[in-house]
């Protein structure tokens, strides 16, 4: 997701002399320097020097130790702290940055990579304005924004749409074998399904309708659409996808809790 979020932001303007990652793997910062021109080093305290914004894109049992090193140069020049990191609360982070530190969290999703992400962002009463416009600034470089009133949400949002990409794939996989096993060859099964993935979602972006008037736009009574959607009913599609998110999102506090203690 770092990666995602440095070619959003060189394609939105930023100048790769701008941008300086702290990557440990040295096949990465090769990587990094080689495909964007930008400065990478194994030394996180030289990635951040002068930085008016420090993202902080690493696995969640990585966070806390990688910010309690940066602790005395975060406090000096108390840059803005944007953690994309899953399941870490500001509790954690704040403790591991000491006092005075701006920080946002920012739950994006895969679909980031190419610029068409949406990200849920969060942040405390002592972030400023200017800061949140900063902190929403960089995540657009990879796709929409939303905001939300309690960090506690960011758990739902990881359910939803942190997740949700995996939900679609899913159900694109299951079309794809339902079309082999009725006589499609399965490479003409499995591109029909996905091509309509895509095209459904390019039709929810292309305006403002609600879901429900797409859905029933497609839904000519006594049709062929019609007879799979109750179908999908029946089976119980409602209730499961309910209880899928909501596993999501326990398991998404879970986590959070660990972080903590």
């Amino acid at each position: 997701m770092g990666r995602a979020l440095i070619g959003g932001l060189l394609r939105a303007g930023l100048r790769p002399e701008q941008v300086s990652a702290g990557e440990s793997q040295p096949a990465a910062r090769a990587a990094l320097a080689r495909e964007f021109a930008v400065t990478a080093t194994a030394d996180n305290r030289a990635a951040i020097e002068d930085a008016p914004v420090v993202v902080l894109a690493v696995k969640p049992q990585e966070a806390v130790a990688v910010l309690g090193a940066l602790a005395a140069p975060l406090a000096s020049t108390r840059p803005l702290v944007i953690s994309i990191v899953a399941g870490v609360r500001l509790a954690a982070l704040e403790s591991a940055c000491g006092p005075g530190v701006p920080l946002v969290r920012a739950m994006p999703n895969r679909p980031a990579l190419i610029g068409a992400g949406i990200t849920g962002l969060y942040a405390p009463a002592s972030v400023t304005a200017a800061q949140r416009d900063e902190a929403a600034q960089v995540l657009r470089a990879v796709g929409e924004v939303v905001w939300l009133a309690a960090e506690e949400q960011l758990d739902v949002v990881t359910a939803l749409s942190g997740s949700g990409p995996a939900y679609f794939f899913l159900l694109a996989e299951l079309m794809a074998e339902a079309g082999r096993q009725l006589g499609l060859e399965a490479a003409i099964a499995q591109r029909l399904a996905a091509v309509t993935l895509r095209g459904s979602g390019l039709l929810v972006q292309s305006g403002d309708e609600e879901l429900a008037r797409l859905r029933a736009e497609v839904t000519s009574p006594g049709g062929t659409t019609e007879a799979a959607v109750q179908a999908l009913t029946a089976a119980g599609l409602g209730s499961a996808v309910v209880r899928a998110l909501t596993a999501a999102t326990q398991r998404s506090r879970e986590l959070a809790t660990r972080s903590v203690t």
